[in-house]
């Protein structure tokens, strides 16, 4: 069987606008595999960021069902599905979101603390991820204090300190320029390649999704394609990868 990570079946989200309803998306069923690096593509206004929410059980559809490892996030207590969420899912935002008074260092313990690990083994791990990010002389370093690709990095670790199976990206380079959007891309791959992470990356940028194994097309609320991807990129060399070795 294979090892599904998030369904969704017949998953519609509205939202009222006023008197109007606008059904940002309808009637989505879509599965994400365990080890798959998946890009949710579309053009403004067509539901990427509703389905990043869902995707990423920060919200709850309005008609239909989700399934995080095979429980209705809909009937989970919050607590419950916040715990189950905090070990699944690691989140990567354009927008960094550390907290400017902490440093890298504190900012990667932080749901290291919420979910109560032990404070030795958390400070070993994230000082290990921020070395392996290549920050390990920028650990008492507060985010004003870095350059953006430094706090993408920084949000990076601490995407991955609670060890997630799934790393939600939206728009991750959108805030960085091309040189450091090209290497954060590799940071990515090599977490899927090397560290069999699950990726669903969300992504306005056609050339961004061919770094991806697979692409969702959204237009207009709808799942319009959802196919391999046969044109894929390697990060370090920027050029197609032979077939054979996908």
């Amino acid at each position: 069987m294979e090892n599904i990570l998030i369904t969704f079946r017949n998953v519609w989200k509205t939202y009222q606008m006023g008197e109007v309803q606008v059904n940002a998306l309808k009637d989505v069923n879509v599965k994400f595999k365990k080890g798959e690096f998946a890009a949710i593509i579309g053009p403004s206004g067509s539901g990427k960021s509703t389905m990043m929410n869902l995707v990423g059980c920060l919200d709850t559809p309005t008609k239909g069902e989700i399934f995080l490892k095979g429980r209705n996030i809909a009937r989970l207590e919050e607590s419950d599905l916040a715990a189950l969420r905090g070990k699944t899912i690691g989140f990567v935002f354009q927008q960094y979101n550390l907290i400017p008074g902490m440093t890298a260092l504190e900012n990667v313990l932080l749901p290291l603390e919420i979910q109560e690990i032990d404070d030795r083994m958390a400070e070993k791990r994230a000082k290990k991820l921020l070395t392996l990010l290549g920050l390990s002389d920028k650990i008492q370093y507060k985010p004003s204090q870095l350059s953006g690709g430094q706090q993408q990095r920084v949000s990076i670790a601490r995407a991955l300190a609670c060890n997630p199976e799934v790393i939600l990206a939206d728009e991750p380079t959108g805030a960085l320029d091309s040189v450091t959007g090209k290497e954060l891309l590799a940071i990515l791959y090599r977490l899927w390649k090397e560290e069999g992470k699950t990726i669903v990356m969300v992504t306005h940028d056609l050339h961004l999704a061919r770094y991806a194994s697979r692409h969702i097309e959204l237009k207009d609320g709808r799942i319009i394609r959802d196919d391999v991807n046969e044109e894929k990129l390697d990060p370090e060399t920027h050029h197609e990868i032979p077939e054979s070795e996908t």
